[in-house]
């Protein structure tokens, strides 16, 4: 069997070094919000260009706690409209909606499967407060247009990077273009931690101390709360791994557009839509095609060995958490959603099975 993602392999490679931060941890007797979590903090907010970086405890809270830091500063209120890819993992909707803030669908360009620039301001009304652009699959949204758009109608911009770490458009990285961007660390992520991790990055040192206080227990100092907090804290061990795997993670990118490279020379046939990029930036957290005989062929492809995943087979406004939607028409997303298909890439993929999986690819028939 060809594995979607082999985490034991990828981990296995940094084995010494994993343990090695943890039994620092373990010895320290200081096992939340101490040294690791400045360290990591301070090397992940350097690799994204952005004065701060705040662990939090999963990509979801970073999104959430963005939001409502920025209500506690009073640039947001309850009922105030967030612009957001109608394509999106639904975890991008639940922060919005867990502010009682409105999520304002907007659908992607079917090239890139990103949040359309030329879609937005056809939506824009006067409680239009947030642009939430998507950097789906691991490329980033068209971030100077958004922004052009964003500053002319005095918008907010928070990145959700879930996905893209390390991706950037000339040179400038995902989480360094909004006012605020939620990354997530989830195991299975471009840089994933042994457990569920987040972060938000931004230049902005009013959010960032609001977010350090509502991580906490709305508190800076203990026992005195300035906000009705959480308890969303990235703990010592996992930033001690985050640590470890953000000194690779760069070299794990180079090989997955190796193995993106391949697929895209490789794959010629014609039931199978190729995802579109531009230039070397995108970081390919999943490889991602197009074919309206996408059940077939993955079913083809397993009968066959191949593992491969959905991201994602149900759109958000047809979940059953937002029935109110489930009459909404998206078309583009829809198809999007009853289409995609993602093969197998990671830094430990073997190119002999690269090379199985084109193969398999190309003698598909329906």
């Amino acid at each position: 069997m060809i594995n979607f993602l082999d985490l034991k392999a990828i981990n296995k490679q940094y084995r010494a070094e994993l343990i090695e931060a943890c039994t620092r941890v373990i010895d320290s007797g200081w096992y939340i919000g101490g040294n690791e979590l400045e360290q990591f903090e301070l090397g992940f907010a350097d690799y994204c260009g952005t004065k701060f970086a705040i662990g939090v405890a999963n990509g979801l809270d970073a999104l959430i706690l963005t939001l409502r830091a920025w209500m506690e500063l009073g640039k947001l209120q309850e009922g105030d409209e967030v612009i957001v890819p109608s394509n999106t993992y639904i975890a991008s909707i639940l922060a919005i909606t867990a502010n009682n803030l409105i999520p304002v669908l907007v659908e992607p360009d079917l090239d890139s499967f990103n949040l359309d620039p030329n879609k937005i301001e056809a939506v824009i009304t006067d409680r239009t407060k947030v642009i939430l652009p998507v950097h789906l699959y691991g490329q980033l949204a068209d971030m100077p247009a958004i922004n052009d758009i964003a500053k002319r109608h005095n918008l907010l911009v928070l990145e959700d990077s879930a996905q893209a770490h390390g991706a950037n458009i000339d040179g400038k990285k995902a989480g360094s273009w909004g006012d605020a961007s939620g990354f997530s660390f989830y195991p299975g992520k471009n840089l994933g931690a042994l457990g569920d991790a987040g972060a938000i990055t931004t230049d902005d040192v009013e959010l960032a101390n609001t977010l350090r206080a509502l991580r906490n227990y709305g508190s800076h100092e203990k026992y005195k709360n300035i906000y009705q907090g959480v308890n969303s804290r990235l703990d010592e061990i996992q930033a001690a791994m985050l640590s470890v795997k953000l000194k690779h993670i760069d070299t794990e990118i180079d090989y997955r557009r190796a193995v993106a490279a391949k697929y895209l020379e490789g794959i010629k046939n014609q039931e199978i839509t190729l995802p579109s990029y531009k230039d070397n930036s995108h970081v390919w957290h999943v490889f991602v095609i197009r074919s309206p005989q996408r059940d077939a062929l993955q079913q083809y492809l397993a009968d066959n060995g191949v593992q491969t995943l959905i991201h994602y087979p149900i759109p958000p406004h047809k979940q059953q958490a937002y029935a109110e939607w489930n009459e909404l028409s998206y078309p583009i997303s829809e198809k999007v959603h009853s289409e995609v298909l993602s093969l197998p890439i990671g830094p430990t993929l073997n190119f002999d099975d690269v090379k199985k999986v084109i193969e398999l690819c190309n003698s598909f028939k329906y």
